[in-house]
C-alpha cells in the first residue's frame, strides 16, 4: 500500500507513468467475456463461458480453441519478445472500468469520510481523505452492485488497510515506527480475526480497540463487512489480511536494517503485499459466493494472485517518486540491482505487469472451461476489478497535482 499523504508527484517521470495509465485507446475490453470473445473463445453473446457438461457435444474445435488461446497467451507472457534498445514505454495490458458512476462513488465516499471521523482516523485531514476518493475506487472496482451500503462495507476495510500502513509504518507524524510495526500489526490482527481472552484481561483488549483508531476502524469495518459475507468469505479475507500484515512486517525489517531486497525478493513481497484483500471481496460485494473448493484450488489461486501482483505494480509506478529514502518500489529495485535509468525502470515495470496480466487471462480462459458459473463470474469480476483500479490510479487526486489543484479551488 502506498503512502497516503506523501507529496504529490510532479516530476517528468511521474507524468510519463501517469500517461501510461491514462491512455485507454488500446486498453483491452473491460469485460473479460468480450476480450475472450474477440480472441475466438466465446461462441455466442449470451454464453461466453459455457459449462462443459459433455465436451463431445461442443465439437472438438470448440473445446480446443480456448486451450489454444490459453497456450498462445501463456507462451507470449512467459517468452516475451526481446526488449527494444530504446526506452519507449509499452502500452499497458489492463482494461478500463466496466462501470463509472460518479454520483454513486461520491455517495460512498461521503459516507466513508463520515465513518473515518467517527472512528478517529486521519483527524484534521478529512478534506485530503475525501479528495483521495476511496469510495470512487470501490465503486469502480465492484461494478457488480449499485448498493452503496455494500460498497461502503468494502470501502471501510480498504481504508483501514491503508491507514494501518500509514499509522504503523509510513507516517512518523502519526506515530509510525518501523521498529514497532510487526508487534503492532500482530496485535491488530487480533481485531481482524477476533481474539477471546480470559475474562480478567478481556477488558484491556476492549479498551485498546476503543482507544486505538486503527483498531476501532477495523472492528467497525469488519462488523459492517460481516453483513455481506458468508463464514467462508470472511475467513478467506482474514487469512489474506494475515498474509498482508506479515508482508508489512517484512517491509519494516528492511527499513530497520537498511537491507535492500533483490528484484525477485521484492516481487515475492509484492505477491503478499498486494491488493488481494479487497480483490477477493468481488463475489461478496456482488452478492454471490465462489465455493471454497474453487477459491482455494491451486490453479485458481495462481491466476488470482498474478492479477493481484500486477494490479499493485500500477501503484508502484505512481509511488516511485514519492517513496521515502528507506522505502522501495519495483522501479527503485530495478534501478538499484540492474542499473536501469528511471525511464528504463518504468518500462521494465510495465513489461512485468503485462506479463502477469497476460498469464492471468490465459489461465482464466482455461479455468473457465472446466469451472462452475461462479468461477467464471469470479474471474471476470477479478478482471473488472483491475480495470477499475487502473481508472482510479489514473484519475485520483491522491496522485495527480493538477486534479488536486482543481479540488482546492
Amino acid at each position: 500500500m502506498s503512502r497516503l499523504f506523501a507529496p504529490l508527484a510532479t516530476d517528468d517521470l511521474a507524468r510519463q507513468a501517469a500517461a501510461v495509465l491514462a491512455d485507454m485507446d488500446t486498453a483491452p475490453a473491460g469485460e473479460l467475456a468480450a476480450l475472450l470473445a474477440g480472441a475466438g473463445l466465446a461462441r455466442t453473446p449470451s454464453t461466453v463461458f459455457p459449462p462443459i457438461e459433455n465436451p463431445t457435444s461442443l465439437g472438438m474445435s470448440a473445446v480446443l480453441l480456448p486451450l489454444l488461446l490459453a497456450a498462445r497467451l501463456r507462451e507470449e507472457a512467459e517468452d516475451p519478445e526481446p526488449a527494444d534498445d530504446d526506452d519507449a514505454i509499452p502500452e499497458l495490458f489492463c482494461p478500463g472500468p466496466v462501470r463509472d458512476n460518479p454520483a454513486l462513488g461520491e455517495e460512498v465516499n461521503d459516507r466513508m469520510v463520515e465513518w473515518a471521523g467517527q472512528v478517529g482516523i486521519y483527524p484534521g485531514r478529512e478534506d485530503h481523505l475525501r479528495a483521495c476518493g476511496f469510495g470512487r475506487l470501490v465503486m469502480l472496482t465492484h461494478p457488480g452492485t449499485d448498493d452503496p451500503d455494500r460498497l461502503l462495507a468494502a470501502t471501510k476495510v480498504v481504508v483501514a488497510e491503508w491507514a494501518a500502513d500509514d499509522y504503523y509504518l509510513d507516517e512518523e507524524e502519526m506515530g509510525a515506527d518501523p521498529q514497532l510495526a510487526a508487534a503492532r500489526l500482530g496485535v491488530l490482527y487480533g481485531v481482524v480475526d477476533p481474539v477471546v481472552l480470559p475474562q480478567r484481561y478481556q477488558h484491556e483488549l476492549d479498551r485498546f480497540i476503543k482507544e486505538e483508531p486503527i483498531a476501532h476502524a477495523f472492528r467497525t469495518g469488519m462488523e459492517h463487512l460481516a453483513k455481506y459475507t458468508t463464514a467462508p468469505q470472511m475467513g478467506r479475507f482474514q487469512h489474506q489480511m494475515a498474509i498482508l500484515f506479515t508482508a508489512l512486517g517484512q517491509n519494516a525489517s528492511w527499513r530497520n536494517t537498511g537491507r535492500r531486497p533483490a528484484v525477485w525478493e521484492y516481487l515475492m513481497h509484492r505477491h503478499h503485499n498486494s491488493y488481494l484483500p479487497p480483490m477477493l471481496l468481488v463475489d461478496a460485494v456482488a452478492g454471490y459466493e465462489l465455493p471454497a473448493q474453487e477459491f482455494f484450488d491451486p490453479a485458481v489461486r495462481r491466476a488470482f494472485t498474478m492479477a493481484g501482483t500486477a494490479a499493485v505494480l500500477i501503484n508502484d509506478l505512481h509511488s516511485m517518486s514519492k517513496e521515502a529514502d528507506n522505502d522501495i518500489s519495483l522501479p527503485i529495485a530495478l534501478m538499484e540491482e540492474e542499473g536501469c535509468t528511471p525511464r528504463q525502470a518504468v518500462k521494465r515495470t510495465v513489461e512485468i505487469h503485462n506479463e502477469l496480466m497476460k498469464r492471468f487471462v490465459a489461465e482464466a480462459a482455461a479455468l473457465s472451461l472446466k469451472g462452475t458459473p461462479m468461477l467464471q463470474r469470479f474471474l471476470a469480476d477479478t478482471w473488472a476489478w483491475c480495470g477499475g483500479s487502473r481508472e482510479w490510479h489514473a484519475t485520483t487526486k491522491r496522485y495527480h497535482a493538477e486534479n488536486a489543484a482543481t479540488s482546492a479551488a
